[in-house]
C-alpha cells in the first residue's frame, strides 16, 4: 500500500511539473515581444552575376517586452547576414541586413530565417530577383 501511494505521489509531481514547464515555455503571448516589418520581401529586380546586392530589413518591437535575436541564418552560403544584437525595447526599431552575391544566372528566391524571442519562435524575410550575366 504504501508502495502504491509513494508512485502514485510520484506521478502525481511529475505531471504537475510537466505542466508547470509547458505554461512556462509556451509563454503568454499578450506579453511577449513583437516584429512588425516594414517590408518581408525585398524584389533586388535584375542583378550583375558576381556583385553582391544588400537590403536591409527594418522592424519595431510592437510587443511588450524587450526583443532579442538570438540567431538569423540565409537558405544558402550565398546570402550573409548581419542583426541588431542588443535587445530591441518596446516600441523601438532593429534591422537584418542581407546581402547576396549570385553565382548562378536565372531568377532567385531565397529566405532569411530570424529566431527571436517571439510568439512562434522566428519569422521567416524573403529576397527575390534575376540575375543576368
Amino acid at each position: 500500500m504504501k508502495k502504491l501511494i509513494l508512485l502514485a505521489t510520484l506521478v502525481f509531481g511529475v505531471v504537475l511539473f510537466s505542466k508547470a514547464q509547458v505554461d512556462v515555455s509556451a509563454g503568454d503571448p499578450s506579453s511577449m515581444a513583437k516584429f512588425k516589418w516594414e517590408e518581408t520581401t525585398h524584389d533586388f529586380g535584375k542583378i550583375d552575376q558576381g556583385k553582391p546586392v544588400s537590403t536591409e530589413f527594418t522592424f519595431t518591437n510592437s510587443g511588450t517586452t524587450p526583443l532579442v535575436i538570438s540567431n538569423v541564418k540565409g537558405s544558402c552560403g550565398c546570402t550573409v547576414t548581419e542583426y541588431t544584437k542588443e535587445a530591441i525595447a518596446p516600441g523601438k526599431t532593429g534591422n537584418v541586413k542581407a546581402t547576396f552575391n549570385a553565382a548562378a544566372i536565372g531568377a532567385f528566391n531565397k529566405s532569411i530565417r530570424v529566431t527571436a524571442n517571439v510568439e512562434g519562435g522566428s519569422e521567416t524575410l524573403m529576397i527575390k530577383g534575376e540575375v543576368a550575366n
